[in-house]
């Protein structure tokens, strides 16, 4: 072999060489990759957590009718300035459900600036005697509204003891939402005095032993075929309690 072969060949060195070479030179890439790594989640952290670029701006209120929707940012009560990533929006939550006129709300971030707060109302589905006037109430027994007068096409419940929470109060609800529409709108008064015997009074007078909220559906199917064929008036009597043997006086 030449001089000039031999340095060739001692410059360039054998597999195992270069390959020791390599595994010297790998701990400054791997150091090298680490350390960018941490310096873009520092400045990813910093811009969510530190910086004023995303961060509360604006509250925007949707779903509201009754409610004010400045009333509903304030029970939010997240103040401007707050980074975005930094709202617990669960505790948000929770807060603005305390309004009386508030079902549920959904509190969720709006990117880059934004808080979103959906709300969904109560809604009233009876009416019923408080004081000299009415009230208008959800399905829950929580006052929607008072009124003078009586409120058209809501039905007018009786019922004992506080209405907020009555399991009676929920059961005629129950029976108001589930009946179809050609039956809800004869529906006149129901006494909810006990929920295991609920009572309707039609608007012609007549009345419906209608039992608890259970089998709603075939109850007021089979209420419906009973009105067809024996058409209600201030005597007539309809018993759907037991909807596979209902009765018609």
């Amino acid at each position: 072999m030449s001089a000039t072969t031999e340095e060739t060949a001692a410059g360039s060195g054998g597999p195992a060489e270069r390959s020791r070479a390599r595994r010297r030179s790998d701990p400054w890439k791997v150091a090298f990759v680490v350390l960018l790594i941490v310096a873009v989640l520092t400045v990813v952290t910093w811009v969510l957590l530190g910086s004023r670029l995303l961060v509360v701006r604006d509250v925007e209120v949707t779903g509201t009718d009754r409610l004010d929707a400045e009333r509903v940012a304030a029970a939010v009560d997240v103040a401007t300035g707050t980074p975005l990533a930094r709202v617990d929006t669960a505790a948000a939550e929770v807060r603005a459900q305390r309004l009386r006129l508030a079902e549920s709300v959904r509190v969720s971030r709006g990117w880059p600036a934004t808080l979103r707060v959906e709300v969904v109302e109560r809604t009233p589905v009876l009416a019923m005697r408080a004081g000299d006037g009415f009230r208008l109430i959800d399905g829950d027994g929580v006052r929607i509204a008072d009124t003078d007068k009586r409120p058209a096409n809501y039905p007018l419940i009786s019922v004992s003891g506080d209405p907020e929470g009555s399991p009676a109060v929920a059961a005629a609800a129950r029976i108001v939402e589930g009946v179809p529409a050609a039956v809800g709108r004869r529906i006149d008064t129901i006494d909810a005095g006990k929920r295991s015997a609920i009572g309707l009074t039609l608007q012609s007078g007549a009345d419906v032993d209608w039992g608890t909220a259970e089998r709603t559906e075939r109850k007021s199917r089979i209420l419906t075929i009973l009105i067809n064929e024996h058409p209600p008036g201030p005597e007539r009597h309809y018993d759907v309690s037991a909807p596979d043997m209902a009765v018609v006086e």
